[in-house]
Order: structure tokens, then C-alpha cells, then sequence
């Protein structure tokens, strides 16, 4: 799958309901039009709900039999999950903010959650073709890149992603040499997540915008990506 190919087989985007992840699946069809785009999330069927581990291993066993049927391959998995405030709740500016409960629901969805989708869907992915596993992180997870503090429980979760990113791409290699697992940061994008912290002065894209550019970057990566964190422009970000 480079940017000059138009693979035959099955690309899953997971989080399917959210702005970007809508955007993911409708531009994945028209960028690749011989694929099957498959869409997961809460609200599909069968549902996968990120806090339920029962329902990824339901939704995994769905993609396999998907794959059985139509004899295509898993070429790509996209997981546009995240969860940066609601529920009375908004990122913390100072440790006065600490909340042990908003603490567990970050990590929870922003690293244990993605995590369990790697641990259900990279076996799914060829042994001898290359295929891509891509996550959604954020560059506000980077260690290297923080300036400013604050949104502690969002930092420390992805950056936790980040690593489980790294050490599920040292797994993959030795059964799926091919393959590729990377964290992706798409830039500030025009959804409900990101809109209570969008200002004057900050490049916001829509979630159109935003799905080609990531998906251009995907085309564009090679093995010499797998365990990297990479943003919307293809440039590598610090840990």
C-alpha cells in the first residue's frame, strides 16, 4: 500500500462514530476504491466499546470471519479512538486537579483500550504482505515536546500509548515481518474533542482535511517506520 497503489483488501477503522473517525472511512473509500472499508465502533454491529474487552474480542472474530469470506487480507487498521474530556470533567492545568477517577477513565481508553485492540487485531494482519496498524496519539503526549504541563492525565496516556506502540512493534516483527505499527498525531481537528480548546492563531483543520492527510502518510510509510510516532506531515515526533 503506497501512495501509487490501490489495495484490494480490507481497511478497518475503529471509532468509526466520532468526527475524524467518520472522515477516515468515507475518504479510505475513495482513496482506495478496491478496498472493503470496514467501520467499528460503539454504535456498529456487532458494537466494540473500548472498556469491554468481551466486545474488541467480538469484533475481532467478526474481521476474521470477514476475512475467511472474501479471501482479502487486513491491509489496514486504523484506530481513531480518544478521549480528552466530558462527563463533568476537563484536562487538569495544575496537580490541585488530580482525580484518581478521571486519572483510570483516561488510561483506560487513551492506552489500555488501544492496547487491547493490538492485542486482538495484529494477529489478524498478513504474515507476508504489508500491512499497517495505525493509532491515534497526540503530540501533547510527547515527553520531549512538553513545554507547558498541565493535561496531565491526557499526556500520561498517551504517552503510555506510545509505548505500548513501541513494544507491540518489536512483537509484530517477529511474526509479521512486513507489518507496520506506528502512533499517529493528526494535528488539531475540527471535532467535539478539540473544539473547547481551539483559539485564534491555531491551525485547525476540518475532519475532511484531516483523514487525507493521514492517510497520505500511511501510504508513505515504510518499515523503517514501525514503532515510530509520526504527525500529520509525515515528520517523526520526540518521545
Amino acid at each position: 500500500m503506497t501512495a501509487t497503489s490501490d489495495p484490494s483488501g480490507l481497511v478497518l477503522v475503529i471509532g468509526a462514530s466520532g468526527g475524524l473517525g467518520r472522515a477516515l472511512v468515507d475518504a479510505a473509500g475513495v482513496r482506495w476504491p478496491r478496498s472493503e472499508v470496514m467501520a467499528l465502533s460503539r454504535q456498529s454491529t456487532p458494537a466494540l466499546d473500548l472498556l469491554d474487552e468481551g466486545t474488541i474480542a467480538a469484533s475481532a472474530q467478526a474481521v476474521k470471519a470477514r476475512i475467511q469470506a472474501s479471501e482479502r487480507p487486513l491491509q489496514l487498521v486504523i484506530d481513531a479512538t480518544g478521549w480528552l474530556h466530558g462527563q463533568g470533567w476537563m484536562p487538569e492545568k495544575s496537580w490541585r486537579h488530580l482525580d484518581p477517577a478521571h486519572l483510570a477513565h483516561q488510561f483506560a481508553v487513551n492506552a489500555t483500550g488501544p492496547a487491547l485492540l493490538m492485542k486482538h487485531f495484529l494477529p489478524l494482519l498478513p504474515r507476508q504482505q504489508r500491512a499497517v496498524f495505525a493509532t491515534l496519539s497526540a503530540k501533547v503526549g510527547s515527553i520531549g515536546d512538553n513545554r507547558l504541563g498541565g493535561w496531565w492525565g491526557y499526556r500520561a496516556a498517551k504517552a503510555a500509548l506510545n509505548q505500548f506502540v513501541r513494544t507491540a512493534s518489536i512483537e509484530l516483527a517477529r511474526s509479521h515481518p512486513q507489518a507496520i505499527c506506528v502512533a499517529l498525531h493528526p494535528g488539531t481537528v475540527d471535532t467535539g474533542l478539540s473544539q473547547p480548546f481551539s483559539h485564534a492563531g491555531l491551525t485547525v483543520r476540518s475532519p475532511a482535511e484531516a483523514a487525507q492527510r493521514l492517510l497520505e502518510v500511511i501510504d508513505g510509510l515504510g518499515s523503517e517506520h514501525t514503532g515510530g510516532f509520526v504527525d500529520h506531515t509525515g515528520a517523526p515526533l520526540p518521545w
